[in-house]
């Protein structure tokens, strides 16, 4: 193993909740649903129609601008809706499940046997490429580039986050077999971030990097960080730990198997455990009759506490989401809640008598406790993000448009995932993420 690589800051927040390692295996919903809202700079063109039937694999939409990359059904069934919002914008594409569609067969083979033009086309046919993301920017890899290298993450260090060396540990076979094709696509090296208790040390033909610290040290671009800082015109691909196993099971059995392993977590949770399921299942199929019963609010989250989507008990499962949190909303207001002791309050300050209890957990809400703020430097940002960046002076850059400043401050190493403790500890409450989207969006319109 390598040595391990021992980050200082950075914060655990710790929420009751966390899932229990049970593991409950569920039918296949009677719906399950894509949503193109998922894929940060998609413009999605449909290919099927209302009342369309559709074999799992078959394609239900596609990206205008790189019109290779499909995005596949993960079921097959008929198509019976496809919801739209303000201008038309495609929303879901909501599939009804029936076994008897069948699936699409692709070419089963070993991926040792096959070329790396060969592994991308069968990935692209397949509707397996959106699992792979490009850094910088944090979207979609684009087909036509050659990555300098591919990351993996196999630990999370969110609040509540699953952990994958017990969802995935009878799947390790598999999961190198998703390695072997992903190898295939870079002339560098595929490299494995990992923890001290991980079962992919095991894993061969990568380059493994252990990590220790509090989060985000399970985010793939503090890895990327610490060990192959990104460079004006370098470019990088990820794949999350268990997008790996979708991909390695299309050249195992010739067929797409979208079947993943979810936590439900959060203190509103009355059981919080593991459930097998389907990509894109409904959230009720998780939650009902295992929330606790309240006369306050919850916020149901597709994902964790700090970068999820909040949706509806009726809404799906994110795409990339292999977790979803449950909390109270916090709608409620708290009179002098900040002259109070805080002994059931986390702080991320430590301000609060909680700071005497390190190991306690809290019921924590999605309360704000208070409104934006004049937006000045403290210190703050730096103690959480651990990497050679000012992240407050970056934020400034883009809020001024300002591209060379943006550069230099490094804009091309993060994304939402990198800054949003910043956003969590803000005392001026500041949108750190949506401003650093913006920021990267005003890249690549500039600089493509």
């Amino acid at each position: 193993m390598s040595e391990t690589i021992k980050l200082r800051k950075g914060l655990n927040i710790k929420i009751k909740g966390s899932a229990k390692e049970e593991l409950k295996t569920l039918s296949t919903p009677l719906t399950i649903a894509l949503k193109p809202t998922d894929f940060l700079g998609l413009t999605p063109k449909l290919k099927v129609k209302a009342d369309a039937i559709v074999k799992a694999g078959d394609a239900l939409f596609y990206d205008k601008y790189h019109p290779e990359i499909l995005f596949t059904s993960p079921v097959g069934g008929k198509v019976i809706s496809i919801n739209r919002g303000e201008r038309r914008r495609i929303l879901e594409v909501v599939i009804e499940s029936d076994e008897k569609a069948g699936s699409v067969e692709f070419v089963k083979s070993n991926p040792d046997s096959l070329s790396g033009e060969e592994i991308k086309e069968q990935l692209l046919k397949s509707g397996l490429w959106p699992f792979i993301k490009k850094r910088p920017y944090g979207i979609i890899a684009v087909p036509d580039e050659k990555p300098i290298s591919i990351y993996i993450s196999t630990f999370d260090t969110a609040p509540l986050a699953p952990n994958y060396s017990f969802m995935l540990e009878s799947e390790l076979d598999t999961f190198q077999t998703g390695v072997n094709a992903l190898a295939k696509l870079t002339d560098g090296k595929v490299k494995l971030g990992v923890n001290n208790s991980s079962v992919f040390s095991a894993v061969k033909n990568v380059e493994i990097n252990t990590f220790a610290g509090p989060h985000p040290a399970g985010n793939v671009g503090i890895q990327i960080h610490h060990t192959a800082p990104l460079n004006k015109g370098d470019v990088v691909w990820t794949v999350n730990v268990q997008d790996v196993i979708f991909i390695g099971r299309l050249f195992e059995t010739g067929k797409v198997d979208f079947t993943k392993i979810v936590a439900l977590t959060g203190s509103e949770v009355e059981n919080p455990q593991y459930f097998k399921t389907i990509l894109g299942a409904p959230i009720s199929t998780f939650i009902d009759g295992n929330l606790k019963t309240t006369d306050y609010k919850q916020r149901i989250i597709s994902g964790n506490v700090l970068t999820g989507t909040k949706v509806e008990p009726g809404g799906f499962l994110g795409f990339y989401d292999s977790q979803i949190s449950v909390i109270p909303e916090g709608d409620d207001y708290e009179f002098m809640g900040w002259a109070l002791p805080g002994i059931d309050k986390f702080s991320a300050s430590k301000t609060f008598l909680s700071k005497l209890f390190p190991k306690k957990e809290y019921v924590l809400n999605a309360n704000l406790h208070g409104g934006e703020r004049a937006f000045v430097l403290s210190g703050q940002y730096e103690k959480l993000v651990p990497m050679d960046i000012l992240p407050v002076h970056l934020l400034k850059a883009i809020l001024v448009n300002d591209i060379d400043k943006m550069e230099q401050l490094g804009i091309y190493e993060v994304i939402e995932e990198d800054f949003a403790l910043c956003e969590y500890a803000c005392t001026s409450k500041i949108k750190v993420q949506n401003i650093l989207r913006n920021g990267i969006n005003t890249m690549i319109k500039e600089l493509g």
